[in-house]
């Protein structure tokens, strides 16, 4: 993605650059314009350095002409991105924005990196503003479907966040009651019980299958009987049951 926006920044800039700076004699009015010439190089060259600099004094200049001043805030907004300065970046485009709202390319680049700031409502509305500008954009289609499928995941992790496996309600048990009123209780139990479905589904035969079962089975009983007595920690037998099953490097 970054070398394809470099590609299209410098041919853009390029494009302003033969409109201005070889400006001939016959049209006065342009050369009173200002030189974007040392941007564009920077462009060019990659030189990130060069790019915020030159590009900035450009983007300052109340005499340089729009379309210029766009592709000026498209390079130095990359630039400071590969810099580790997206807050600025992101500023850059925003105001590319504002200044030309149907720049697809540059609201699905802002979209990303809202993403990786962790902005993901507004990142989501970037890719589908994106969208909406360019709907054969494969980038923010892909950004989009990708982030809401995530945005979907966490949703439901949120909805069941601090539940066991089983439901609190019906709970008869001292040691249900117990998990369910810890939420770290709640999340391994419900973990614990995920992982070992998902071990016994992804098992090489049903004799495998039938002894995870009969393992899980016998750490319940264990859990049941063992939870009340001295000694006995609920939450270090429950960790060590998940240890179980995901094994020492993890499943």
């Amino acid at each position: 993605m970054r070398d394809r926006l470099k590609v299209l920044i410098a041919f853009l800039l390029w494009t302003v650059l033969s409109h201005s700076a070889f400006a001939t004699g016959a049209e006065p009015a342009r050369d009173l314009q200002v030189d974007s010439t040392a941007c564009t190089a920077a462009a060019a060259a990659g030189d990130d350095g060069k790019i915020i600099s030159a590009c900035g004094e450009l983007i300052e200049n109340d005499k340089t002409a729009r379309a210029d001043r766009i592709k000026a805030l498209i390079a130095r907004g990359a630039a400071l991105d590969r810099k580790d300065r997206p807050s600025e970046a992101i500023d850059d485009y925003d105001t590319v924005v504002r200044l030309d709202p149907g720049l697809a390319d540059v609201v699905n680049i802002r979209g990303e990196l809202r993403r990786r700031r962790g902005n993901l409502p507004k990142a989501l509305a970037d890719f589908g503003m994106a969208i909406k500008i360019d709907p054969e954009h494969r980038d923010a289609r892909a950004n989009y479907k990708s982030l809401a499928r995530e945005l979907e995941r966490l949703g439901a992790l949120i909805a069941v966040a601090g539940k066991p496996s089983f439901y609190c309600k019906t709970a008869r048990r001292a040691v249900e009651k117990a998990i369910c009123s810890d939420r770290e209780l709640a999340d391994l139990d419900r973990e614990i019980h995920a992982m070992n479905v998902r071990v016994i589904s992804d098992a090489q035969n049903i004799d495998d299958a039938r002894k995870l079962q009969r393992e899980q089975e016998a750490y319940i009983a264990r859990r049941n009987a063992e939870f009340g007595r001295p000694g006995y920690d609920l939450r270090k037998a429950m960790k060590r049951r998940l240890q179980d099953i995901v094994g020492v490097d993890g499943y």
